[in-house]
């Protein structure tokens, strides 16, 4: 059988795109990489105020810019990821699948549901109602129909934002809209992050993922750091974020147990 030059650069040129589409852009996984480190270090810290043992003050100053910042930085992150992971799925004829996206935003949402239960058994003054993992499910499911919306992800990301920080100065009476950003008078939980103001930053994520990589292609020069050894290890941080942070916290409260500074049985 003989092939035709032509059909061997067209085998060529898929094989290049298909290795185009399996590459990961080091810079995006190796800045939740860092996200990620940032978070464990903010976590370590108000494990130390939370069980007495040092006191500072995380929610003010400068721990609450840096927590903000860590949480700013991820959930960007993960719009430009959405808009890169649904190009990818375009390009490759796989196309935009709302079935992909609901299943992955269901189990995310479904592990802060876990999430939700763990603490109410462990912390019931203070358990997670909905927290970065309730929120990051929803929005990705959310966040299917502005795939591709551009500018109106701008926009619509800076009102979000206005509106949530706006509703941030008031409480209600009410719980049924925490998921939201109405605050109830009576929420106290260790972790919350409501869709306003926080879906504002994933849909600014989706709109410089999709200025930025465009076509699946960076839109800007950059060097290759991708083989650096801090860069390797950043990223591969960044490709488990999930996992990092499910178990984290209790890697971390056994270490302080270990130490001697933290007592176990409080919690049973």
């Amino acid at each position: 059988m003989i092939i035709s030059i032509k059909e061997v650069l067209n085998l060529q040129k898929v094989k290049n795109m298909e290795r185009s589409l399996n590459e990961r852009f080091w810079e995006v996984d190796s800045l939740r990489g860092l996200a990620i480190i940032m978070m464990i270090t903010y976590h370590f810290i108000f494990d130390l105020t939370f069980f007495g043992i040092f006191p500072f003050d995380a929610n003010s100053g400068f721990l609450w810019f840096f927590a903000r910042i860590t949480a700013l930085t991820f959930i960007f992150l993960m719009g430009v990821s959405l808009t890169l992971s649904s190009t990818r799925a375009q390009i490759s004829g796989e196309g935009i699948l709302f079935k992909k996206y609901f299943k992955r935003g269901l189990k995310i949402f479904s592990l802060g549901l876990l999430i939700t239960v763990v603490t109410w058994i462990f912390i019931p003054q203070e358990f997670i109602i909905f927290g970065v993992l309730h929120f990051i499910g929803i929005s990705i499911i959310l966040a299917y129909p502005f795939l591709k919306r551009k500018f109106l992800n701008l926009f619509l990301g800076i009102s979000f934002i206005i509106g949530g920080i706006y509703l941030g100065n008031f409480t209600f009476d009410f719980s049924w809209l925490v998921w939201l950003g109405f605050i109830p008078n009576t929420l106290q939980t260790v972790d919350y992050f409501p869709l306003l103001p926080w879906f504002g930053v994933v849909l600014i994520g989706l709109f410089f993922g999709g200025l930025l990589y465009k076509n699946y292609k960076r839109q800007f020069k950059l060097p290759d750091l991708s083989k650096n050894y801090f860069v390797k290890t950043f990223s591969f941080l960044g490709r488990n974020s999930l996992i990092i942070y499910l178990i984290h916290q209790p890697i971390l409260i056994i270490a302080l147990y270990l130490l001697g500074v933290v007592n176990i049985n409080s919690f049973f």
